[in-house]
């Protein structure tokens, strides 16, 4: 219904829009070209699509303002890592408080226990450490069960993401697993320590544990970075008893599902899994992530330990659990990531993905809107994707790449991979009816081109 006349049509609209409206941002990035590879600090700040980078000025809850001065109504949020809202008061308070005390000390501080103990009492798992990012948190909880398993292999899902490690870039292609065509540097096959299947898939997940050499299922309970992805019902019951009878390890990767609600899936819908990574929003936007396991894993762990020789395992850096990121790391947990703020988050979310349902069936488009918690996305197809396969088959990269500039235009941020929408404690409900109507008038302006 939609043709690429109109897209293109409106592609080329957009972008000149932007390059009008953008004259600072404009002259920040000719700057900032002399010295950044790429033009930007990190080459991730390419991926709005826009014709040059959108430079930020501030944010603060659910809005952003740009070099230029434009406000934003923002449902990106840092890509999860300002999932509660910008600069939170709580947080912001205790980052200025501990940068008076030091940074940084290679010691714990007080802020270490009631971290600890909030982190356990909402998710349900006794032991903890910290790590500053959930990359590096992946990374050592795969070195951790290969090492309390003595198995080599780790088993992902087509299409899944869970940071920079390396264990984890293999897809299916056809259904032959392959190395990520997008890794760059890869210098031996990760197929032979990584076993790739589909998402849904309990035959094919049982025939891979059977074997007897899995270590760890590290997995989204539902997938969100190939587009959104739901476990079928009792999918993930089953995937938690057939992974304790082939003795494997369970991870769940909570890093986005934590907006399902208070305590993530893990504490909403179960089940519990053996090890437990949240990372970018559990200290309000400081690099900061942690990953929790069970007293049985800890075990397995010390005995680990003890068989080889002292030093450097090989996981952790020198800043993780900085005084920082732990002094913000409590108030995010105590004052932020609390159950009045999912209380707002979780209704209004519901709200959003009812308006971009009408909206979209008021267009006459057959497309399909999916949310877990306060996270959703509206994905161009008719039916819901059960797999990566699937979910890499619905995308439209030029028809979002248009969705997305047209918003940006208008002042709406949503996240610029797929069509993935935040809700925070700070969005407002007139923020959402915008979304909904900058999307009306997007979907309008497409369809009178075709």
């Amino acid at each position: 219904m939609i043709s690429q006349r109109a897209i293109q049509t409106m592609l080329a609209a957009e972008r000149e829009g932007y390059v009008a409206a953008n004259p600072r941002s404009a002259a920040l990035a000719q700057e900032a070209a002399r010295h950044w590879h790429r033009g930007v600090p990190f080459h991730w700040m390419l991926d709005w699509g826009t014709p040059f980078p959108l430079f930020a000025a501030r944010a603060q809850g659910a809005a952003l303002w740009d070099a230029d001065g434009h406000r934003y109504d923002d449902f990106c949020l840092g890509d999860t890592g300002s999932m509660f809202g910008h600069s939170p008061a709580p947080v912001a308070r205790a980052i200025a408080a501990q940068a008076s005390l030091g940074l940084t000390y290679m010691l714990p501080t007080a802020d270490a226990v009631v971290v600890a103990d909030e982190l356990a009492k909402r998710f349900l798992l006794p032991f903890w450490q910290v790590t500053s990012s959930a990359s590096e948190a992946n990374r050592a909880v795969i070195r951790w069960c290969r090492g309390i398993t003595g198995r080599d292999k780790v088993l992902v899902f087509n299409g899944c993401y869970h940071g920079a490690v390396d264990d984890v870039f293999v897809d299916l292609r056809g259904g032959v697993p392959e190395l990520r065509r997008s890794l760059v540097g890869q210098v031996y096959d990760m197929r032979e320590h990584t076993v790739v299947i589909e998402f849904n898939d309990l035959p094919a997940l049982e025939a891979a544990l059977a074997k007897g050499d899995v270590a760890c299922v590290l997995m989204e309970p539902a997938m969100t970075n190939v587009g959104m992805v739901l476990p079928d019902p009792g999918y993930l019951e089953a995937l938690r008893q057939l992974t304790t009878h082939h003795g494997a390890l369970l991870v769940f990767d909570e890093t986005h599902t934590i907006s399902t609600g208070y305590g993530g899936h893990t504490a909403t819908h179960g089940p519990l899994p053996d090890l437990f990574v949240l990372g970018k929003p559990v200290a309000g936007g400081v690099p900061c992530a942690v990953y929790g396991f069970s007293a049985e894993v800890a075990e397995r762990m010390e005995r680990c330990r003890a068989e080889g020789e002292t030093g450097h395992s090989g996981i952790g850096t020198t800043l993780s659990a900085n005084a920082l990121a732990l002094a913000a790391m409590r108030a995010c947990l105590s004052e932020v990531m609390t159950p009045a703020a999912y209380a707002h988050m979780l209704p209004l979310a519901e709200d959003l993905a009812a308006k971009l349902r009408a909206v979209i069936a008021a267009n006459g488009l057959a497309w399909h809107v999916t949310h877990i918690g306060a996270r959703g996305e509206f994905l161009c197809t008719d039916k819901p994707p059960r797999n990566g396969s699937e979910a890499r088959k619905a995308m439209q990269g030029p028809l979002e790449h248009a969705l997305h500039l047209f918003l940006i235009n208008r002042g709406v941020l949503i996240a610029p991979f797929h069509n993935m929408t935040l809700v925070s404690p700070a969005t407002t409900p007139a923020q959402v009816d915008r979304l909904a109507e900058v999307l009306d008038q997007c979907l309008k302006t497409l369809i009178g081109h075709s």
